[in-house]
């Protein structure tokens, strides 16, 4: 289109490493293809994962924007020829496997999602990365169903507080960990049964207390390291647990006993590299199962704070420190 510039901000990557390699920098507006969207972004969502990839350990997909940002939220501002059911204008938000800190990117149209009614950009922009990693990995993966008992490590981080939320109005018994007492009374705040100081409690003790020493159904790990064993140390016969990131890091000892005897399921997944026609089906279970409770007030997304896109260095300290709950958003003027 003739009215969108060549040129607008973007926060780019000037080399690997520290905070201070982020600068806002005048870059070429994405072309778009036949079926793509070019969105015009008011706030797009911050992601651990964008500070990993800064520091040079986790790039984009062959073909991807090297710009961070995995989610957003804004207008339509072209469209591809083989798009059909959106139009310039159309209020969006959308998952990206790259281009979010920008004033605009690039996206698949198939990866797209309404903003939920009354929802506003800063809100919207915290739910596509966060509501289709839950999706794909509890529901799908982990198979959590209606008064199963579930474990969320990271309760109080965007992801964690997600799953919180759509656990328990889904019917689950929640418990969660997290590292000070005022991010524990936020995780029993959204609707967890129970959360755990790690820092002052041994959380698989206290897991088994509270269930009478049955354990939990469902793990969501999103730690690693040592965390692993003792999950599957306490979860019950046929239990399933999913790796989602491995904060500890990503080598652990585990015992194949507990494995085989309690027939449990250990398994995890990345979203980012997924081809498009998968992204597709979890947006659309997105769309059907999580979008109507957003829009009927049963829960809605923690919003941490917010930053303009200039400050994503602020940002990105900001998650890095974790003292945030909830989600982390940049605003684009």
């Amino acid at each position: 289109m003739s009215s969108l510039p060549s040129v607008a901000p973007a926060i780019q990557v000037t080399s690997p490493g520290g905070v201070e390699n982020m600068q806002l920098v005048d870059l070429p507006v994405p072309e778009y293809g036949p079926d793509d969207v070019l969105i015009r972004i008011h706030a797009a969502g911050v992601n651990r994962a964008d500070a990993v990839q800064r520091m040079g350990q986790y790039p984009p997909p062959p073909g991807e924007s090297d710009i961070l940002g995995l989610e957003v939220a804004g207008t339509i501002a072209a469209v591809g020829s083989n798009v059909s059911g959106y139009s310039v204008g159309d209020e969006v938000c959308a998952l990206l496997a790259g281009g979010g800190y920008a004033t605009y990117c690039r996206v698949d149209a198939r990866q797209l999602l309404p903003i939920p009614k009354g929802y506003s950009m800063i809100q919207a922009a915290a739910l596509p990365a966060f509501f289709m990693t839950v999706w794909t990995n509890w529901f799908d993966l982990g198979r959590l169903q209606e008064g199963e008992t579930f474990l969320i490590h990271g309760g109080s981080s965007g992801i964690g507080t997600s799953a919180i939320m759509l656990a328990a109005h889904r019917g689950a018994k929640v418990f969660a960990t997290a590292g000070t007492t005022d991010k524990c009374k936020a995780c029993e705040d959204l609707g967890a049964t129970r959360a755990i100081n790690y820092r002052e409690e041994d959380f698989v003790e206290v897991i088994k207390t509270e269930t009478g020493g049955e354990g939990v159904d469902v793990v969501l790990d999103m730690v690693g390291g040592d965390y692993i064993q003792r999950d599957l140390g306490m979860m019950k016969p046929g239990g399933r647990h999913v790796s989602i990131a491995f904060l500890a890091g990503p080598m652990a000892n585990i015992s194949v006993v507990d494995i085989m005897l309690k027939r449990l399921t250990v398994t995890g997944s990345t979203l980012r590299a997924r081809p498009v026609e998968f992204k597709q089906s979890v947006a659309q279970s997105v769309l059907e199962n999580v979008w109507p409770a957003l829009e009927a007030g049963a829960f809605e997304p923690i919003i941490d704070s917010t930053f303009p896109l200039a400050e994503a260095a602020k940002a990105h300290e900001r998650i890095e420190s974790s003292v945030h709950i909830g989600k982390i958003i940049l605003t684009v003027d």
